[in-house]
């Protein structure tokens, strides 16, 4: 008897054992992060589609909350200033300060005392994605619009919209600038470039290699939130998005997505959608990948960027793979002519002809080479050392959760080319400084600087410039 009991203990602790592990390893499979999507989704599109409709209008309601409590919104246009095809820009700081703050009080003071009294304005903090936890590419309308009306293909999400006012965006479409015919100027006839017109304007232009490439940037291809999957996010099955879709025109129209080399999802910047302009100068691609080539580049977005880097994910639903030695090749061809806009006031050099310049983009090129060290990183012709930097943003806020994006250090970055920078606000890699004046008064804060009011204007109108 005694042995049968002890027998039965046993078995009742080896069970309880048993359950522990079942429920230990259920726990820590729950806890764990990871790096993968799931591949098999147990909803149908009808219902995730559903669910995501409904849940939208507060989506939206809440990022427009947040833009409205760090900006100034309003369409305040800078007087006799436009970009390359005409259209105004912003003019003015639109990032709040904080209650009885001014900029000058704040740039008085060291980053950790702002730290700890929580000063840093909230417009100047890393901006999250319209939905960060979801994520994906979002476009603007405008350009929804005309690629509907072009070519019938629907870039609509159903569960939620792009969240920056148009005036806040480049031109659209922008214009296209050819290293190869500079004579020609601009060459895009006003028209946005698609599949269904880039034969017609651009024949007799470019060679037949780069006409190859250029069908090949505005063929769309299967991605992540646009495809066939019952987890996408458009309403119809979709074909695809193009390279031009966000790099319209070659340039940029503010389209955006979230950088797809960082893990987990609430560490992910928000990617302000960087101009093609003279990426023939450039030697390093991506915010912060440090790719060595436009080729690289262009064979990276289409297998991994276009998935969010997960290469299961981008098998299911449809990856187009490029081949390297022509495909791959002739896209890149086309993106290395794609040029700078014309800057008439600046010479061979890159530095401003004092016979063309006003006396405050002189006093701001001065105060750029000089006292504000713009041009460490920012050097002429190009403006850019085509390396990374990093800025230290986190040493004037704690971390914390901001609409699914956690705001902590950010890293290094890469120095994107200030030559055409008028024509491509918002600025920052990821669009968190709306206006020029922003983007000054930003570095004034993390260089310590102390400029005066008449500097920060002076630097705008150098840069307006370029």
């Amino acid at each position: 008897m005694r042995h049968a009991s002890r027998k039965y203990q046993w078995t009742v602790l080896g069970v309880l054992f048993a359950v522990f592990i079942v429920l230990s390893a259920a726990y820590a499979q729950e806890s764990v992060r990871t790096s993968y999507s799931p591949v098999v989704i147990k909803e149908s599109f009808a219902t995730i589609m559903d669910r995501m409709k409904a849940a939208k209008p507060e989506v939206m309601e809440c990022q427009m909350d947040l833009l409205n409590e760090r900006y100034d919104l309003s369409n305040r246009p800078a007087k006799g200033v436009t970009m390359s095809r005409g259209k105004p820009i912003q003019e003015g700081v639109r990032a709040k300060l904080p209650k009885e703050m001014t900029w000058d009080k704040l740039a008085a003071m060291s980053p950790e005392e702002i730290c700890k009294k929580d000063l840093f304005p909230k417009g100047l903090m890393p901006l999250p994605h319209p939905n960060h936890p979801e994520g994906g590419m979002v476009f603007p309308k405008s350009h929804i619009d005309e690629i509907k009306k072009q070519e019938g293909r629907d870039l609509t999400r159903f569960d939620l919209d792009f969240d920056l006012p148009d005036h806040f965006l480049p031109d659209f479409p922008a214009a296209i600038y050819l290293t190869t015919r500079p004579d020609l100027g601009d060459v895009s006839q006003g028209k946005l470039v698609t599949i269904d017109n880039y034969y017609e304007l651009f024949n007799g232009i470019l060679n037949p290699k780069q006409l190859e490439g250029l069908r090949l940037l505005v063929t769309p291809f299967p991605q992540q939130q646009f495809n066939q999957t019952e987890d996408r996010r458009s309403e119809r099955p979709s074909r695809g998005v193009t390279c031009f879709d966000c790099h319209a025109n070659g340039h940029a129209n503010g389209s955006t997505h979230l950088v797809g080399d960082i893990r987990p999802q609430e560490f992910r910047h928000r990617l302000d959608t960087p101009t093609l302009r003279g990426v023939n100068i450039q030697r390093l691609f991506g915010s912060q990948r440090a790719l060595k080539s436009i080729e690289d580049f262009t064979e990276f977005e289409q297998r991994a960027a276009y998935f969010d880097g997960d290469p299961v994910i981008a098998t299911k639903k449809g990856v187009n793979v490029l081949e390297r030695g022509s495909q791959v090749h002739f896209m890149a061809e086309v993106q290395a002519i794609l040029d700078f806009p014309p800057a008439p006031k600046l010479n061979i050099y890159g530095m401003l002809c004092p016979t063309k310049a006003t006396e405050a983009e002189m006093r701001g090129q001065k105060l750029f080479f000089g006292k504000t060290k713009c041009a460490v990183c920012h050097p002429a012709p190009y403006y850019t050392d085509n390396l990374m930097h990093n800025l230290k943003t986190e040493r004037f806020y704690k971390p914390r959760m901001i609409n699914g994006r956690m705001a902590s250090a950010d890293g290094p970055i890469k120095t994107f080319p200030l030559r055409g920078i008028k024509d491509s606000p918002p600025y920052l890699h990821d669009g968190r400084l709306l206006t020029l004046e922003d983007t000054v008064e930003f570095f004034n804060l993390i260089q310590g600087l102390k400029l005066t009011d008449q500097e920060k204007k002076d630097l705008v109108a150098f840069m307006r410039a370029l």
